[in-house]
C-alpha cells in the first residue's frame, strides 16, 4: 500500500508518523511545499521579541531525523500542482530545479493548511510589508529588523497572530499600531471581555485603531504610509499583515472535490473527501462545529493533531474512527494577560438563532489572602436547559487551567450547574475553596432557578435612564471614584433601611463593582416586594470597561531613568504597599489610604494585580492632585510610584533626563492662536520629536465633539457648553480682526483657497502621529465638560501631568 501526503506541518507531519505505526511494510511519501516539515508555527511570533531566541528550537524534527526514524520519503521544497483522480496521481513540481513528474499513490491524504489573506489593495506587496505563517516569512522579518533598526510599525489585524506580532515587536522595542477592521481585537471573545484586552493593549503603549480597515500603503522615502477608511495615514518603517487566512482549498478544487460552503474541503465523520481514496485534515478542511452542530472553519493546532491521527487509522485500518468535531477552544498570550475561549460566543449564538444566557464573573487566580492571587474575569455562555454553550477568560494566572475545565466539561456533556458540584485541587497558592468555575456554575445556577435576574452591560447602556431606577450600591468611596451616569448611590449595607426612597412600581437595575454585593442587593428588593430588579452582570467594572473608548494612541509612561532618585543617603525614603491579590477599586482605596498619611512630598510604590491599577492611578491621581512618576508592568503586576502633593521632587544630581520634547499649552479657544498651536505642534513631530499639548479651559472646546453623546448634567453646565462652540470646525473667532465673527469665516476660507489644513484635520494628524492630547481634569470640571464629550484620542491630566511633561521637554509654549 502507497501513502501519499501533501503538507508536511502539522496534520500531515502527525499523520505520517502514526501511518507507519500501523503499518511497518507501507509505502509512505510526504511532499512540503516549504523547505521544512513540522516546524511550530504557532511560536512564530516569539523569536521575533527574543522570547525563543533560538530558531532552531521552532523546528519540531528535521528532515533528516524524520526520515531516518519513521523510514518516509520527505519531498520538500515540492509543490503539488494537480492530482488525477482517475489514475491516482499527483503532478509534482520540484521547486529547485522545476522539473516536474507524477507520484502515483493507493490512498492520498491533503493537508495543506491555510495561507494568509492578502486583499487586493494598492501597495500591500511593497518593501517592508510582510506577512507571518512561515519560517521563511519568519525569517524575511527577522532580517528586516536587524538590517533596517525600525522604530514604528503597524500591524494589521487584531486576531491571535495579529496580538502576538504587535506584542512581541513591543517587547523587541519597535512603538507598534495594531489596525482592526472589526469593532474589537480578539473575535472569538465578546465585545466586554475583549475590552480588558485592549485596555492592557493601551497600557502597554499599543495604539489601536478599531473599525478602520486599510485602503492602501503607500512608501515614501524608507516609510510605509498605512491609509485606514477613516482617513487617518499611519506612518512606519515595518508593516505585517495579520489579517486572518483561508483555506489552502484551490488542488482539491481543480481535483473536482466538493468544497463546503465556508470554502473548506468537506468530509465526512471519518475525515473522507467526496473521493473514497481521498482525506483531507487541518486547516484546510471545514469541520462541524462540537456545539452548534454546522459547518465552521477552525484553525487550531491541536484540531489539526487529532484529525491526522485519526485520518492515519482509518486509512490503513478502515472507517472506524469518528471526528467528532472541533470546539475551538483557544488561548492567546498579551503581554501580561491570557485570553482564552472555548465553544460559541455571543455573535455566534445569535447568528445561529440559539436562546442563552450570559453571566460574568470576576474571581482571583487562587486564594486571595495567598501572596500573589491575580483577578480573573470569567464569561459562561448557557442554554435555558442548562447545556453549556461556550466561555471565555482574561486574567494574568490561571486562565488556561478554568477554559479547560470548562472545555471537558462541554465535551463530557455536563450541564451549567454541574460546575458547581466539581471537585477541583485547592490549595491556597493555586486555587479557593469556591474556585472561579464552582462560582460561575453558581451564578449561572440561580440564573436558571429564577432566584437571580441579571441584565448585561450592552442592554444597559442601550437603556434610555428615565424607563429605570439605576442603583449604585457600592461605598461612597467609590462612587466618588466613578459610577454610571443616572445612578444614584445607597450602600447595600443600609439599603434596607431606606427602601422607602425606591418606587416599587418601577423597575430596577442594581450593580456593584463586580456583581456580588449587587447580587445582595437584588435578594433584598426582592424579598421586600420590589417585582421587577435586576443586577448587573460583572459589576461597574466590566460596564466601564466595555463603554470606554479605545481608538486612541496609549497613555505615555515616565521611563524608570526619567524619575528623582530614590533610596539611600541623602535621597527621599519610599513606603510600599503591597494591593497584590486585591479586586478593582481595592488597590486605588488602599493607595488613598496609605497617601494621606504621608507628608508633603512623600513617596509611595504601589504594587497590585488589577491589570487596570496603571489606568486607575492616573485618573486618581489626576482628580486628587498627587503625582503618577512611574509605571511599571511585568509578570503581571503593575508598579506605580507617587508622590503626594501633586508637585515633582526636585531631581538629585543625575535624575530627570531632558528630553528632546515639545508641550504646548492651548489657553485660548481663538481660531488663530489654535491654528498656531496645532502646526507647531505638528511641526515638532515631523522633526521626530515627542510632543504634548495641554488643553485647558477655553482651549478645551477645540476637543469637544461636535455631536457629543447625551450626559447628564446641572442646568448651570448645560447652559455653559450651549455657549461654547463644539469642536476645532466651530472656533468662531480670532484674536484681531475680528469683524463680529466674520474674520474666522474670511480666514477659513482664505486657508482653504491656499491649501492650509483645517484645525480639525491638525488635530486629527496630532493623534495618528502619536502625540499627547491631554484635557485638564480641573478646566473641565470648572467648566461643565464631561471625558464622554471629547474627541477619541485624548487623555485626562492635570497639574502634575502638565509639569511632568513640561520637566521633560526642551520646548514649552503657553498659547
Amino acid at each position: 500500500m502507497k501513502y501519499l501526503i501533501v503538507g508536511g506541518v502539522a496534520g500531515g507531519a502527525t499523520a505520517a508518523a502514526r501511518l507507519r505505526r500501523n503499518d511497518e511494510s507501507a509505502t509512505i511519501v510526504l511532499v512540503e511545499r516549504g523547505p521544512y516539515i513540522s516546524f511550530a508555527n504557532c511560536g512564530l511570533p516569539y523569536h521575533l521579541s527574543g522570547a525563543i531566541a533560538e530558531r532552531e528550537r521552532l523546528l519540531v524534527t528535521s528532515e533528516e531525523a524524520f526520515v531516518r526514524r519513521y523510514a518516509i520519503e520527505v519531498k520538500s521544497r515540492t509543490e503539488a500542482l494537480a492530482i488525477d483522480r482517475a489514475h491516482k496521481t499527483v503532478r509534482l513540481r520540484d521547486l529547485a530545479s522545476g522539473n516536474e513528474y507524477d507520484e502515483s499513490f493507493d490512498k492520498l491524504l491533503l493537508a495543506p493548511g491555510a495561507e494568509p489573506i492578502r486583499p487586493p489593495l494598492p501597495g500591500l506587496d511593497g518593501r517592508g510589508v510582510f506577512t507571518l505563517r512561515s519560517l521563511p516569512d519568519l525569517d524575511r522579518i527577522m532580517a528586516f529588523l536587524q538590517g533596517e533598526q525600525p522604530r514604528r510599525a503597524v500591524v494589521v489585524g487584531g486576531g491571535f497572530i495579529g496580538v502576538e506580532v504587535a506584542e512581541n515587536l513591543v517587547e523587541r522595542g519597535v512603538s507598534t499600531m495594531l489596525v482592526e477592521a472589526g469593532d474589537q481585537v480578539l473575535a472569538p471573545l465578546d465585545p466586554e471581555m475583549a475590552a480588558v484586552v485592549q485596555a492592557h493593549l493601551r497600557d502597554r503603549q499599543v495604539g489601536l485603531f478599531l473599525s478602520d480597515p486599510i485602503e492602501r500603503i503607500e512608501q515614501e522615502g524608507d516609510l510605509r504610509v498605512v491609509h485606514l477608511r477613516s482617513g487617518r495615514r499611519l506612518a512606519a518603517e515595518l508593516v505585517v499583515l495579520a489579517i486572518g487566512v483561508r483555506p489552502e482549498a484551490a488542488l482539491a478544487r481543480a481535483a473536482g472535490l466538493t468544497l463546503g460552503a465556508s470554502g473548506g474541503i468537506k468530509v465526512d465523520a471519518f475525515l473522507q473527501t467526496s473521493d473514497p481514496a481521498i482525506y483531507a485534515v487541518g486547516d484546510a478542511i471545514e469541520v462541524v462545529h462540537a456545539i452548534s452542530g454546522k459547518p465552521a472553519l477552525i484553525a487550531l493546532a491541536g484540531p489539526a493533531n487529532r484529525q491526522g491521527r485519526l485520518a492515519a487509522d482509518n486509512m490503513v485500518l478502515g472507517n472506524t474512527r469518528r471526528y467528532r468535531g472541533s470546539q475551538g477552544t483557544a488561548i492567546v498570550k498579551v503581554f501580561d494577560l491570557a485570553a482564552a475561549s472555548t465553544g460559541l460566543n455571543e455573535k455566534q449564538l445569535k447568528l445561529a438563532g440559539v436562546p442563552y444566557h450570559a453571566t460574568i464573573t470576576h474571581g482571583a487566580s487562587h486564594a486571595g489572602y495567598y501572596p500573589g492571587a491575580m483577578p480573573l474575569v470569567l464569561k459562561l455562555l448557557y442554554a435555558p436547559d442548562g447545556k453549556i454553550l461556550g466561555a471565555q477568560a482574561v486574567g494574568s494566572d490561571g486562565v488556561d487551567k478554568r477554559i479547560d475545565v470548562i472545555a471537558t466539561a462541554m465535551r463530557a456533556g455536563l450541564a451549567v450547574g454541574e460546575l458547581a458540584e466539581l471537585e477541583l485541587a485547592y490549595a491556597p497558592p493555586f486555587g479557593s475553596a469556591k474556585d472561579p468555575v464552582n462560582v460561575a456554575g453558581y451564578v449561572a445556577g440561580n440564573v436558571l432557578d429564577g432566584t437571580h435576574e441579571a441584565i448585561d452591560w450592552q442592554t444597559l447602556y442601550d437603556l434610555p435612564r428615565d424607563e429605570v431606577q439605576l442603583v449604585d450600591v457600592r461605598t461612597a468611596e467609590e462612587y466618588r471614584l466613578g459610577t454610571i451616569a443616572g445612578a444614584r448611590h445607597i450602600d447595600v449595607d443600609t439599603l434596607r433601611a431606606r427602601l422607602s426612597e425606591l418606587d416599587r412600581a418601577r423597575p430596577v437595575v442594581v450593580f456593584c463593582q463586580v456583581g456580588l454585593r449587587g447580587y445582595l442587593a437584588y435578594r433584598i428588593l426582592k424579598q421586600h416586594g420590589f417585582a421587577q430588579v435586576r443586577n448587573l452582570s460583572g459589576g461597574y467594572k466590566t460596564y466601564a470597561l466595555a463603554t470606554q473608548p479605545v481608538c486612541a494612541p496609549a497613555e505615555p509612561t515616565v521611563e524608570p531613568h526619567d524619575v528623582p532618585r530614590i533610596g539611600r543617603g541623602g535621597d527621599q525614603t519610599v513606603q510600599t504597599l503591597d494591593a497584590v491579590g486585591l479586586q478593582c477599586p481595592g488597590p486605588v482605596m488602599k493607595t488613598y489610604q496609605a497617601v494621606s498619611s504621608l507628608p508633603p512630598g512623600g513617596l509611595l510604590s504601589v504594587t497590585a494585580s488589577d491589570p487596570a491599577f496603571g489606568r486607575d492611578i492616573r485618573a486618581w491621581a489626576a482628580k486628587t492632585g498627587n503625582a503618577v512618576l512611574s509605571v511599571d508592568a511585568a509578570q503581571g503586576l503593575v508598579t506605580a510610584l507617587i508622590q503626594k502633593g501633586g508637585a515633582l521632587a526636585a531631581p538629585a544630581s543625575g535624575g530627570v533626563a531632558v528630553r528632546d520634547k515639545t508641550t504646548l499649552v492651548v489657553f485660548s479657544g481663538e481660531l488663530d492662536r489654535v491654528m498656531a498651536s496645532l502646526i507647531i505642534a505638528n511641526g515638532a513631530l515631523a522633526m521626530g520629536k515627542p510632543v504634548s499639548v495641554f488643553f485647558t479651559f477655553w482651549g478645551l472646546n477645540v476637543l469637544r465633539r461636535a455631536h457629543p453623546p447625551v450626559v447628564t448634567k446641572s442646568f448651570m453646565d448645560r447652559a455653559f457648553g450651549a455657549m461654547m462652540p463644539r469642536g476645532a470646525e466651530r472656533l468662531n473667532t480670532i484674536s484681531s480682526m475680528n469683524f463680529a465673527g466674520l474674520g474666522a469665516r474670511l480666514i477659513r476660507k482664505v486657508m482653504r483657497d491656499k491649501r492650509v489644513d483645517l484645525p480639525a484635520k491638525l488635530l486629527q494628524d496630532l493623534v495618528q502621529g502619536g502625540a499627547q492630547l491631554i484635557a485638564c481634569q480641573m478646566s473641565m470640571d470648572v467648566m461643565g465638560i464631561r471625558q464622554e464629550e471629547l474627541i477619541d484620542g485624548v487623555t485626562l491630566g492635570g497639574v502634575a501631568t502638565f509639569l511632568g511633561e513640561a520637566g521633560e521637554s526642551g520646548t514649552s509654549l503657553f498659547i
